[in-house]
């Protein structure tokens, strides 16, 4: 056993002293040690309840013959942190979870891990590790947030974002706006709709590294619980076997995942932690096969933001495995990839069915034929940028408007809620990406804004940041390379043209090429935003969001 380089031998007796005093006994060292990374913390909705899913994986691993030991990440609330300086650690948080597991997994020669995330950044941290470790590892998450209730009417945290740009338009009134702030979250989970967080959930169990029912499983339910005991269980026989993540996670296995990203409406956050997991796998996964996948791939859900249905109701659809029974009716999912419940997919899609279809439409009546995201190109985005065309009107899948331009997330959504933006805007955000933000800040609210005040069929935002899972609109996100890296978005000036073509995967500055070259030789770079700490770190080590935004080498 991988644990016994810090337990067996007679030069271990100290390590074992350690132990005992702990109040490990003999026979608890003699068993397999799982690791369990828990992510349970007091600021985040998702993981309020987390020490009680690691009491039922714990429950598990020694229902199994194992011993448990508990261990913590990090975790950053993405909706806290949302609209000042906070968000700029959210993304960046993703490299210091992987780290960190990294570490206790290293220092401590675990036999196995659990790991426990249930938002945003902390699931792919946490998945990132385990392919870097590449020793038996199952993730089990917390589970997703019941959808709010107002009256007759469902509403989530995304509708608190949008309901504030209708207050600044006096269509919602400060009654309405308050009783909505008391009753869109009503207790743990991860927000309610598909935004980032469940998202991952959800591919997590696509990509065979979670057990099914891991992404929709409601957080309040028993089923949670059980789900947690069976991961426990369950990586004492990955354990056994010796069936690691790269064994797993194999480029058919994220082809089934990204399959499964097109199909739900995932959020565009998707195309930065999927190739971040993959390049830890060792595998190249380049913007590219996001569209060849899509392109193949129908929407089948329309899932909150962008349609009326929460994860409580594509749970009772029966979830991402009747999703994946759907895909592989058209051979559009890998049916021999080795998942974490020790069976390949096609085994466990056995029993998979479709509960609902009026929420997890037929392939023959998709919501559109082509899947939730795309990857546009231009001389506006040459290395690529980012869409939720699933979450687009189609009034603007094609548009042609002036360029608004912002330096800072801050300075357009104020000039959004101040009524500065007008039909046929094109708002620019800039000097947001990995490096200039620097963390690559997700623009919710002033896409939020954009909706709220009725200007979703008439306004765009394009940005080198990216987008909250929740934000909806023609809303273009990841533009590379970045303006701090000297990308055409930072040649961009007041009232340019931009020419967005969604069905045609292009986007571009119509300007000349010989004034993009004038501006280019006047182009003076700001200075940057943090000098020290953490993010000025990261700003100097983080690549381009086209790959990823991960950590470069050397």
């Amino acid at each position: 056993m991988r644990s016994d380089a810090m337990k067996k031998g007679v030069e271990k007796a100290p390590h074992r002293s350690l132990f005992k005093a702990m109040g490990y006994t003999q026979a608890e060292l003699d068993r397999p040690l799982i690791g369990v990374a828990n992510s349970a913390n007091e600021i985040i909705p998702g993981h309020i309840h987390l020490d009680k899913i690691a009491a039922a994986v714990k429950a598990g691993i020694r229902l199994a013959g194992g011993t448990p030991v508990e261990f913590s990440t990090i975790g950053v609330c993405d909706g806290i942190a949302m609209n000042h300086d906070g968000m700029r650690y959210s993304l960046a948080s993703r490299e210091i979870i992987a780290d960190s597991v990294e570490i206790m997994a290293m220092a401590h020669p675990f036999d196995g891990l659990v790991l426990i995330p249930n938002c945003d950044k902390i699931i792919p941290g946490m998945l990132m590790a385990a392919m870097r470790l590449n020793i038996p590892s199952i993730a089990v998450s917390g589970g997703p947030m019941l959808a709010g209730r107002v009256g007759h009417q469902s509403v989530d945290l995304i509708s608190v974002f949008e309901a504030v740009g209708s207050y600044k338009t006096g269509a919602t009134s400060a009654a309405e706006l308050a009783l909505l702030e008391e009753q869109a979250c009503p207790g743990c989970g991860s927000c309610a709709g598909m935004f980032t967080a469940n998202s991952m959930n959800c591919l997590s169990e696509a990509l065979g590294l979670a057990l099914p029912g891991n992404g929709t499983i409601p957080a309040v339910t028993g089923a949670r619980i059980r789900l947690a005991k069976e991961a426990g269980m369950q990586i004492m026989e990955l354990v056994r076997r010796q069936i690691r993540p790269r064994d797993i996670a194999t480029v058919e296995a994220f082809e089934n995942a990204m399959a499964v990203d097109m199909a739900l409406g995932c959020s565009t956050n998707t195309v930065l932690h999927v190739p971040a997991i993959a390049h830890e796998a060792g595998i190249a996964l380049e913007l590219d096969r996001f569209n060849q996948v899509s392109a193949r791939t129908p929407h089948l859900c329309f899932l909150r933001p962008a349609g009326p249905h929460f994860l409580e109701d594509l749970n009772a659809a029966g979830g991402v495995p009747a999703v994946m029974k759907e895909l592989a009716g058209r051979d559009l999912i890998h049916l021999d990839c080795i998942t974490a419940t020790g069976a390949t997919v096609a085994e466990n899609l056995a029993a998979a069915a479709v509960l609902d279809p009026t929420v997890i439409r037929p392939l023959e009546n998709p919501y559109h034929q082509q899947g939730g995201i795309a990857i546009l190109y231009g001389n506006l985005a040459p290395e690529g940028a980012v869409v939720k065309q699933a979450a687009v009107a189609p009034e603007m899948l094609k548009r042609n408007g002036r360029a608004r331009v912002f330096d800072s997330e801050p300075e357009a959504a104020a000039a959004i809620l101040g009524g500065a933006i007008v039909a046929g805007d094109v708002v620019v955000i800039r000097y947001e990406g990995p490096k200039g933000g620097p963390g690559m800040q997700e623009m919710l609210t002033p896409t939020a804004a954009i909706m709220g005040m009725g200007l979703g069929k008439e306004v765009a935002l394009i940005t080198d940041g990216r987008f909250s899972g929740g934000s909806q609109g023609a809303a273009i996100g990841h533009i590379s390379p970045e303006a701090a890296a000297g990308g055409p978005i930072a040649l961009i000036e007041e009232g340019d043209r931009i020419a967005i073509d969604i069905p045609n995967k292009r986007i571009d500055l119509e300007v000349d090429e010989a004034t993009l070259a004038r501006r280019r030789q006047a182009l003076k770079l700001p200075e940057p935003r943090v000098k020290t700490g953490y993010l000025a770190r990261y700003a100097q080590q983080v690549g381009s969001g086209a790959k990823g935004a991960v950590f470069k080498l050397g």
